[in-house]
């Protein structure tokens, strides 16, 4: 009677070892710049949060630097909202830079930092406020981790 052994040979188990190999070098590149892009989306989103206090500031006649827990420049800090952002992804003391103009102009600088990805920091993601009210994103990101609605440039 002849024994028949089970299992699998060691050129089955070689091919699968690289097969896995090969999904692994396509996914982590991949799987990376998703996880980029999702902290600029972050950012945006939480810089956008700004652009209240930017027009109850310039509702209540405030302009200058604003800070993000909402105070105003030159010592007015009553007349603007209080809107505080805590992201751990931007950099900064003034974490976003909110300058409001006379003109009716503003922006709203975040820089990356903190525990954003290395490839995006020390870019900027700037909201800008023209004088009849419309908003603007832009970002120096490279364009392949910008989001569509926040173009590089």
């Amino acid at each position: 009677m002849k024994s028949m052994q089970k299992g699998f040979t060691l050129i089955e188990l070689m091919i699968v070892v690289a097969i896995i190999a090969i999904l692994a070098a396509i996914a982590i590149p991949q799987y990376q710049a998703y996880v980029i892009r999702s902290q600029v989306t972050r950012v945006m989103g939480e810089a956008g949060d700004q652009k209240v206090v930017v027009e109850d500031c310039l509702n209540n006649g405030t302009t200058g630097t604003i800070t993000p827990a909402g105070g105003g420049a030159g010592g007015n800090t009553s007349a603007c909202v209080e809107t505080a952002t805590s992201s751990a992804l931007m950099t900064g003391t003034e974490v976003p830079a909110i300058v409001i103009n006379t003109s009716g102009t503003a922006s709203i600088t975040s820089t990356f930092g903190g525990s954003a990805n290395t490839v995006i920091s020390g870019n900027n993601l700037i909201w800008t406020r023209s004088a009849s009210g419309g908003w603007t994103c832009s970002t120096t990101v490279s364009a392949k981790y910008a989001p569509t609605s926040c173009p590089n440039g």
